[in-house]
């Protein structure tokens, strides 16, 4: 059996060699940290963009709902004796449309009636959807505020009145609302959510009965 001589058995890296290595196995680590931060920052980016598309479709979603189970009921105002049709659209600073909507869940058996007076309004801090625990409310009778969706410039309402023809106020009819107007109620309602990130989003609602 052949042995190497000593001095080629007890060879070892020289330093030459070991700086090379380690030159290698840095640009290595930095080009995987660098994929790694590249991929976690894309995937951020996606749950992001996920998020938002779930916001935006409960928001869609709820709206769609409301919008579908309008029902034919005035409520009295607060202040008085003033009576607020069923629809009550482009007559009031703070809400671009109030209406009252049936299908209120009551799975807690509470003394109250399935029907929920429901406004929309927009402000700083996104869309937002106000209901009244009660109908025919007083003064002291505070909305249940619920932020719907974030990013939101402004929201648009038309309705579509007994002629086929679209409006953007509700009553359609001109002049003091009588009993009959109080409780009309459109054939259908588009909804324009013009956001921050997308843009316009329509939405054509028919309104049920």
């Amino acid at each position: 059996m052949m042995r190497c001589p000593p001095s080629v058995a007890a060879r070892g890296f020289t330093l030459l060699e070991l700086l090379v290595a380690i030159a290698i196995f840095a640009i290595l680590g930095t080009l995987a940290l660098s994929g790694y931060t590249e991929l976690q920052r894309q995937s951020e980016y996606v749950e992001q963009r996920l998020a938002r598309v779930r916001e935006v479709q409960r928001a869609v979603q709820l709206i769609v709902q409301d919008m579908s189970q309008i029902e034919p009921r005035p409520v009295r105002e607060g202040l008085g004796e003033v009576r607020v049709p069923a629809v009550a659209a482009g007559g009031s600073v703070e809400y671009p449309m109030q209406f009252t909507r049936a299908g209120w869940s009551n799975t807690a058996g509470l003394a109250r009636p399935t029907l929920q007076r429901v406004a929309y309004r927009v402000d700083g801090e996104g869309l937002w959807r106000d209901h009244w625990p009660t109908l025919d409310r007083t003064m002291t009778v505070e909305p249940v505020r619920l932020r719907l969706l974030g990013g939101v410039r402004s929201v648009r309402f038309r309705f579509m009145a007994p002629d086929r023809t679209w409006v953007e106020r509700w009553p359609a009819s001109e002049g003091a609302p009588t009993a009959a107007v109080e409780r009309q109620r459109p054939a259908a309602v588009e909804v324009i959510l013009d956001l921050d990130d997308w843009g316009e989003i329509r939405r054509l609602v028919e309104v049920g009965g």
